[in-house]
């Protein structure tokens, strides 16, 4: 296999600063829609990048579950990735839709949601999922496969027939941004980057970025 020879040639769409909402949230709601529209593939997977106290990177992929003010998502709070944003609020995410041709990446400052909120989404999933998040002890090292197996069934048996309340250590997070890309893939590579910067004042500034 030649990897070096894999790639696409892009030419779906073109991104000015004269078509794109000068508020970048509510710009990345429309591009979101569109991605819904098309039907991509998991459009709210999102990778994820935090830093551990050794400044060294760790990335994995998450589920967006909101926007409004920032971008949301759960996880366990005693996970690997919980632990790096105890110590490092800072993170970055970056979606990529390649039936448009797009991507954005996302930087900012993660803080915790309010208790209420995780308390609601938690009740809205799947008792399956409910059990799992209590099942799991996310990152840490287990013996085998059959020792969460084990695990799992307990908790099914401790809950069972009752409300599954939500762990305190599984929550939300929201990442207030402070920077977002856009980027729209062209041809020869000459692909369309738009930044958005929030500056002192708390308004945002756009630039055109060499792709």
């Amino acid at each position: 296999m030649n990897i070096a020879a894999l790639r696409n040639e892009y030419s779906l769409k073109t991104l000015d600063v004269d078509h794109v909402n000068h508020n970048p949230i509510d710009q990345f709601k429309k591009w979101f829609e569109e991605a819904l529209e098309v039907k991509a593939v998991e459009a709210n997977a999102m990778n994820l990048a935090t830093v551990n106290d050794s400044n060294k990177p760790s990335a994995r992929v998450v589920l967006l579950k909101g926007v409004d003010h920032g971008f949301v998502f759960f996880t366990n709070y005693e996970s690997r990735k919980g632990q790096q944003i105890a110590k490092n609020p800072f993170a970055a995410l970056t979606f990529f839709w390649p039936e448009l041709e797009r991507q954005v990446r996302i930087e900012g400052k993660l803080e915790k949601i309010a208790a209420a909120e995780s308390d609601e989404y938690f009740s809205s999933r799947p008792v399956g999922s409910q059990i799992g998040a209590i099942t799991s002890p996310q990152s840490k090292v287990i013996p085998n496969k059959e020792f969460l197996q084990k695990r799992l069934t307990e908790v099914e048996q401790s809950y069972k027939d009752k409300i599954i309340d939500r762990p305190d250590h599984w929550g939300g997070y929201r990442l207030i941004p402070n920077v977002i890309e856009f980027w729209q893939g062209r041809p020869s590579r000459l692909h369309d980057r738009l930044e958005f910067q929030l500056d002192e004042t708390g308004n945002w500034q756009i630039n055109r970025l060499a792709p």
